[in-house]
């Protein structure tokens, strides 16, 4: 059986739950349709889910509609769970995308196409909502075509449009309906595929007879037709756009039907070797981690041992599946299915199966805010620490962060919703009241210059057995290099400063994670494993690779206060459309939250106006925005790029901390490791 693996994506409130749910039904695996607002829907299953109406965590729902197995992936529409949507992206086999026909495309609407569209993730478009009072088709067919993608095709027509009885069929097959195709076709052909497309409107503009000079019948032109469309949806490059209500059901049909049609299935080999990738971790009943995976290739059985991860192993001890609609226990998995599986040890969000797979790409945004998290009752700060961690398993964009010298537990966040979600999770689920600080705006450091120190073996100040010398200086991301023989020291020595380096660049000279840094390891020695005489193994006469990680932060520190490093905040590229006669005093407002507009673009009424601000001004543009503009303002932002902050340096450090001082981090050392 072709297996599908589908995920559901949308606006919040367009109605991607509810489709999810009359999709479930027209696949015999509910008799009635739950609904958002009574908490009854299937696949939002957390209680918080069903309070608030969103989604918050995703969920596998797999069915059999058309002789296709389906595994269904329902994903959160608020943008401040945009990492859970980003991280399911490359499971899927295909896509649908849930449009309101009331209120058409949206802020996310355009984030979550984006991410599909890079991801060249085959999509299907879905406009709901037909049976509300304001819903639109040709309007909303011509904004899909402006905002998304020109090879948009309508492939409904719908009846009683805005009322309760609306219907949706397929389109008749009229010259209309032919233009738009051939128009898709030539919006989304290749230089290559650009002759096989003018054979086909060739084929259409000749008007001789039935069979006319192309050889081709009417038939056989309109199946030539149908067949490349198809083929461009499922190379993502044109869309076919279905009407319908998930509330009535209406187009639903049609929507299953274009799902089997246009949209490619699994084709990994059960035979093959292991490989897979983990999307997301629960805990267990008895705290037993739990991971969800979808299998590219090969098999995996019960009490297997399987690689996990960078190097780790790890022995199944439990399998479900996800089969007509709930998990089933199973002795074994394999390619194409999701599978729950139990016993990997420490295992994480994005670990790898077996052989690491040929996943599309790796694009999570990174929160733009932070905030401290605080016990109302001090005596619970251990069972907050241990609750976090639990949520950063979930979710590892959380960047859980804990300053000893402050005794704070910090979170990186995408926006106030997800604040109070964890703020919930925490009573619900931990018995734990918390307050949060008011959220801060996440900066990095970048390098501006070249710095190096060494610190040798039995030479003060060194208190450690270990050379190390390093230089650091500007280069992209974070690279380690050797500047030394592989063969001087012994590679746990060299791996250990490796890691450490990547720890201790976490916190910069601001107390920020720094960024584009090339560490270059300059210097190295130990002293070999030696014992006393007539002795056992003497710790004081022996390096271990301990050694190494406590003494590379301090060289790594010095190497970093004489390059020096430079404080910058995240910057959002933004896009306001808004009616033109409130150009004025939106321009005022970005003016005073330090945004950068590019000249608008004004067509007649209405105006669309981009530039870039910074993160932390989002959340106060989008408040101020519908007061501006008479609530018909529409924003949308996306992380773009850091720049050096202007003004004031903001500085994670207390004011009085001097960056790793040495003889601090030597007390805490000494008191991490003698328990003191």
């Amino acid at each position: 059986m072709r297996t599908l693996n589908l995920g559901i994506l949308a606006h919040v409130d367009a109605g991607k739950t509810s489709l999810t749910e009359r999709l479930l039904q027209a696949a015999g695996i509910i008799d009635e349709v739950g609904s958002v607002d009574a908490g009854s829907t299937r696949t939002d299953s957390l209680d918080l889910e069903r309070r608030r109406g969103i989604t918050i965590k995703s969920a596998v729902v797999s069915f059999t509609l058309g002789g296709t197995g389906v595994n269904l992936i329902d994903t959160p529409g608020h943008p401040d769970f945009i990492a859970e949507v980003e991280r399911v992206l490359n499971l899927l086999d295909g896509a649908v995308l849930v449009v309101s026909a009331v209120e058409g495309v949206q802020a996310q609407t355009r984030v979550l196409y984006r991410a599909l569209r890079r991801l060249g993730v085959p999509t299907v478009v879905f406009v709901n909502k037909i049976d509300r009072a304001g819903a639109r088709t040709d309007e909303l067919v011509r904004d899909l075509r402006a905002k998304l993608d020109p090879a948009m095709v309508a492939v409904d027509a719908v009846d009683g449009l805005g009322t309760a009885a609306a219907e949706s069929k397929p389109r008749g097959r009229d010259a209309a309906y032919t233009e738009d195709l051939l128009g898709a076709l030539l919006d989304s052909a290749s230089d290559a595929e650009a002759g096989r497309v003018n054979d086909l409107l060739n084929a259409y503009l000749e008007e001789t007879t039935p069979a006319g000079p192309s050889g081709m019948s009417h038939v056989a032109r309109d199946a030539a037709l149908d067949a490349a469309f198809a083929e461009r949806v499922a190379l993502a490059r044109a869309h076919p756009v279905h009407f319908g209500s998930a509330i009535t059901g209406a187009g639903i049909d049609g929507l299953v039907a274009g799902l089997s049609r246009c949209l490619p299935g699994s084709e990994g080999d059960p035979a093959g070797p292991l490989s897979g990738t983990v999307f997301k971790v629960e805990r267990g009943p008895a705290g037993e981690r739990i991971a969800y995976a979808r299998l590219f290739s090969g098999a995996v059985a019960v009490r297997d041992r399987v690689p996990v991860g960078d190097g780790r192993e790890g022995k199944v001890t439990g399998i479900s599946v996800f089969e007509d609609g709930d998990d089933h226990a199973r002795s074994r998995a394999e390619a194409g299915q999701i599978a729950k599986l139990r016993g990997l040890g420490e295992v994480r969000i994005g670990d790898a199966i077996g052989r690491p797979p040929k996943l599309r790409t790796e694009h999570f945004l990174r929160p733009a805010l932070e905030t401290v998290v605080a016990p109302l009752r001090d005596r619970d700060r251990p069972a907050l620490h241990t609750a976090l961690t639990h949520l950063a398993e979930q979710d590892p964009l959380i960047g859980l962060r804990h300053d000893e010298s402050r005794r704070e537990l910090s979170v990186s966040l995408y926006g106030e919703v997800q604040k109070e979600v964890i703020g919930a999770t925490l009573a619900e689920e931990h018995g734990l009241e918390v307050d949060f600080r008011e959220s801060t705006v996440i900066c990095v450091e970048r390098v501006t210059g070249s710095g190096e120190a060494v610190e040798v073996t039995a030479k003060a100040p060194n208190p450690f057995l270990a050379t190390v010398g390093l230089r650091i200086e500007p280069g992209p991301g974070i690279d380690f290099r050797l500047g030394v023989e592989l063969g001087s020291m012994p590679f746990a020595f060299f791996k250990a400063v490796e890691e450490t380096v990547h720890d201790t660049l976490r916190e910069g000279l601001h107390g920020w994670q720094v960024e584009g840094a090339t560490v270059t390891m300059t210097r190295s020695g130990y002293w070999a494993r030696q014992s006393s005489a007539h002795g056992g193994f003497d710790k004081s006469m022996s390096s271990t690779a301990g050694d190494f990680r406590s003494l590379v932060p301090l060289v790594l520190m010095d190497a970093l206060r004489q390059a020096g490093t430079v404080v910058c905040e995240p910057l959002h590229r933004f896009r306001i459309e808004l009616p033109a006669a409130d150009l004025g005093g939106v321009l005022g407002a970005l003016a005073k939250l330090r945004a950068v507009p590019e000249p608008p673009e004004i067509r007649g009424s209405r105006c669309a106006l981009e530039g870039t601000i910074p993160a932390g001004a989002v959340h106060g543009l989008g408040q101020r925005l519908p007061g501006l503009t008479s609530g018909e303002g529409v924003l949308e932002s996306v992380f773009e790029r850091h720049e050096p902050v202007t003004g004031p340096v903001p500085s994670r450090l207390r004011t009085d901390a001097n960056p790793l001082d040495r003889e601090a981090y030597l007390l805490a050392l000494t008191r991490r490791v003698t328990g003191g």
